[in-house]
């Protein structure tokens, strides 16, 4: 990625958090770098999805930003817009061709994490895997069941390949996790689906150290 001069950069950073597409548009002419990153690997796009600025997204991508970088933490600009429930931003990069699908963390994880129901449907629409594994082998399911967000739980459980019987690095389903967060409705309603489609409930795993 180009690091810019500090004084552009800092004239571009402003424009791209703050909402300000014609501003940086015309600093993009004059040389800065759609690219250009910050000391902490943040480029002008994922600047611009963490503080939800469609507007400013739109105008990077027409420029050629890299839709997909990652920074240093592994955040692309679509997983940030989602962390933070950013819809219009969200949509703007899955638009642009942003991927659903990566190694590590995901969108699709951090709408469950966060309960984003309303981005749901998006990222299942551009691919994403609703069975995927984060890092701690947490699938969406569990994301969701695990914070009590009751709404994208029954979402998910309404989707034929949802995976009931996942479990996570600690060993623990989806409904296990729920329960252990005291959300008990939530387990329940995963018990019923699990119920209601006729599978086993999920094998223990038990490490001994």
């Amino acid at each position: 990625m180009n690091t810019a001069l500090a004084g552009t950069f800092d004239d571009a950073r402003n424009a791209a958090t703050l909402g300000d597409a014609k501003g940086l548009s015309s600093l993009i002419d004059g040389g800065i770098g759609p690219d250009s990153a910050d000391a902490n690997g943040n480029t002008l796009l994922i600047l611009a999805a963490r503080e939800g600025q469609a507007a400013v997204i739109e105008v990077l991508l027409k420029r050629g930003a890299a839709v997909d970088y990652r920074n240093p933490a592994g955040d692309s600009a679509l997983m940030l817009a989602v962390l933070g429930g950013h819809d219009e931003a969200a949509r703007a990069l899955l638009a642009g061709g942003a991927k659903v699908n990566h190694e590590g963390w995901a969108p699709l994880h951090y709408a469950a994490f966060e309960g984003r129901d309303a981005l749901l449907d998006a990222l299942l629409g551009a691919g994403a895997d609703v069975n995927a594994r984060a890092p701690n082998l947490a699938t969406p399911l569990m994301l969701a069941a695990r914070n009590g967000h009751a709404g994208m739980v029954r979402r998910l459980l309404a989707i034929p390949g949802t995976d009931l019987n996942a479990l996570n690095d600690a060993g623990l389903s989806a409904d296990a996790w729920a329960r252990q967060n005291r959300n008990t409705d939530i387990a329940a309603l995963i018990e019923a689906e699990r119920k209601r489609r006729g599978l086993p409930a999920p094998a223990l795993r038990i490490t001994i150290e």
